[in-house]
């Protein structure tokens, strides 16, 4: 089968980044022709169209900081209610598309560790794009929400009828570690995990698992999901790292 000219990462720091590999994991999976691999280092959305500028056909990309918001209004690309923001980007032609996966893959992760959001009870610390994603997905799956206050609040969303005062959560997650492996703060929950890694991260942290999770999410919403129905399971991803 035949897929796009290019795949790969976009954004700051990336050099650590298994999106590359995982475009090519599920490709293969696929059978689909291997795409070029692009690592896209960009600050700001003018070094990112710059840059694809360049690369002339179809273009695959998982987006991280700080391009999550701004292809929105450059782009014309909107993200889910609430979240507003998207961490996948598909050009096809001189047309942009795109989604945000965060919030599924972070469930999906959370459920290949025994970790199911229906009446469970997550601490959210941060606001961000990544933060609003998981409240709007975690919620949307009958889970509740304790907001912790970290660099931004968590702004009211589709979640707001899922927030609670708690003080223990079941789960938690500090969405304000810095990327590429920093650390977090510990909060006070019955299990605690990181949505950020580096270099040294295997197949088994957390972090790994949401990232490979939330690309086979964006197989399925955006970049493949004619192809749904033969993509491998998390499961086989992983073992592939």
């Amino acid at each position: 089968m035949k897929g796009p000219k290019f795949w790969g990462i976009a954004g700051n720091p990336i050099a650590h980044s298994l999106t590359p590999k995982l475009f090519s994991i599920v490709g293969s999976k696929l059978g689909i022709e291997q795409a070029e691999q692009v690592y896209i280092e960009a600050n700001s959305i003018e070094e990112f169209e710059f840059q694809t500028s360049d690369l002339e056909g179809e273009l695959w990309l998982s987006c991280t900081a700080p391009l999550k918001h701004s292809p929105q209004e450059r782009l014309d690309v909107k993200g889910p209610d609430g979240v507003n923001a998207i961490n996948q980007l598909r050009r096809s032609g001189n047309q942009w598309s795109g989604t945000s996966t965060d919030g599924y893959g972070f469930v999906s992760a959370c459920r290949h560790i025994g970790v199911d959001p229906a009446g469970k009870v997550l601490g959210i610390r941060g606001g961000g794009s990544a933060a609003r994603a998981i409240a709007a997905a975690w919620s949307a799956e009958g889970g509740l929400i304790i907001p912790v206050q970290g660099r931004r609040e968590l702004v009211s969303g589709p979640w707001e009828g899922s927030i609670v005062n708690s003080s223990v959560a079941d789960l938690a997650v500090d969405l304000d570690a810095e990327p590429a492996g920093g650390p977090s703060i510990e909060m006070n929950s019955k299990i605690q995990v990181s949505i950020s890694y580096g270099f040294e991260a295997s197949s088994d942290d957390f972090a790994v698992v949401m990232v490979a999770a939330q690309h086979l999410e964006a197989w399925k919403r955006l970049f493949a999901p004619l192809w749904r129905e033969g993509l491998p399971s998390l499961e086989e991803v992983l073992s592939s790292l």
